[in-house]
């Protein structure tokens, strides 16, 4: 309803106004509007309050555009704190003054500024970076900044801790003094090619060398496997069984102890003399003597003639043995 307004006449008691029914029902009319408007018909509403300058409404609803018309007054959500104060569709805007200025004189989106100022493929910092944790996707990186200055100047691969090996040859190997195999045998091929340095394991008896290791710092002092390098004089595919066990020993420690457990890996010979013949690595091999830093560990090999593999009537040729060992360190510092 539009605002009704009382006729007065034009100048007093001319009896061209409005008579007193007819006025004062025009003001109970506003009356009913601003009530109706402001509270429930009958009353305001207690969340009108007002003082000289400016009214307070508690909880309004508005239904309609909101509009200053004076863009030197403010629009202040005094309790805005991250728990209560300016929603947008329903959602607390969480972040701050502060916070929201950091968008001031942005003029698309965001991330299309934040790319044209540093492009992601090759950004440009000026300042300091300061991160809580780095992660490459997938790993958060534990490395401190000694540690990955020991990379500076390196052009090549990095050493990492795993799996290393040794070669040890039959010419490093001794026959034991009880059961022992041949002594060490110069073997030639042919004129002006390699010779061969074996051991001979006969098929009638278990025959053994020996040899040692002083293993690497860097070793995890755990289990060992192996293969075996050996070769024959047979023109057959007839089979052999090799066994390996080792056994630990430390400083001020007697040398006069028994080896752990054997390991044997079995092997056929590939039906022509003097091929080389290399077994699968075996399966894990327990040093006894509990293994620690500066031991020699002293290891028996053996050719196990009962095993039912070994079939072979001629003489096994050992050539050498590789062990496989883990390591815990990059280096024996």
């Amino acid at each position: 309803m539009a605002k009704q307004t009382v006729g007065i006449g034009t100048v007093a008691d001319d009896g061209t106004g409005d008579n007193l029914r007819v006025g004062m029902d025009k003001v109970n009319d506003n009356f009913d509007e601003i009530y109706t408007a402001l509270g429930d018909g009958s009353a305001l509403s207690s969340g009108i309050s007002s003082d000289a300058t400016q009214i307070t409404l508690t909880s309004p609803s508005i239904t309609g555009n909101t509009v200053f018309a004076d863009g030197a007054f403010d629009f202040d959500v005094a309790s805005h704190d991250g728990s209560n104060g300016l929603k947008l569709g329903g959602t607390l805007v969480t972040s701050s003054a502060a916070e929201l200025n950091f968008v001031d004189g942005v003029t698309s989106a965001i991330q299309t500024q934040l790319d044209a100022k540093s492009p992601l493929a090759s950004p440009t910092f000026t300042g300091t970076l300061t991160y809580a944790t780095l992660n490459d996707g997938s790993n958060d990186l534990t490395s401190t900044a000694a540690e990955l200055n020991l990379l500076d100047g390196l052009t090549g691969t990095v050493k990492t801790a795993g799996t290393e090996t040794i070669w040890i040859p039959a010419g490093a190997m001794r026959p034991t003094v009880s059961n022992g195999c041949a002594p060490i045998t110069e073997v030639e091929t042919t004129s002006g090619r390699p010779d061969m340095q074996v051991l001979d394991f006969d098929a009638t008896s278990d025959e053994h060398a020996q040899f040692s290791i002083a293993f690497p710092k860097s070793w995890n002092e755990g289990t060992i496997t192996f293969q075996v390098y050996w070769t024959t004089t047979a023109t057959d595919t007839d089979g052999v069984a090799w066994g390996l066990q080792g056994v630990a020993v430390s400083d001020n420690d007697t040398i006069d102890v028994a080896y752990g457990t054997a390991v044997v890996v079995t092997d056929d010979a590939l039906g022509a003399a003097e091929d080389q013949c290399v077994t699968a690595e075996s399966s894990a091999v327990t040093i006894a003597g509990t293994p620690a830093v500066s031991d020699i560990c002293y290891f028996r090999i053996f050719r196990d003639v009962s095993d039912a593999n070994d079939d072979m009537t001629e003489d096994a040729r050992l050539i050498g043995v590789k062990i496989f060992f883990t390591t815990d360190a990059t280096n024996d510092a």
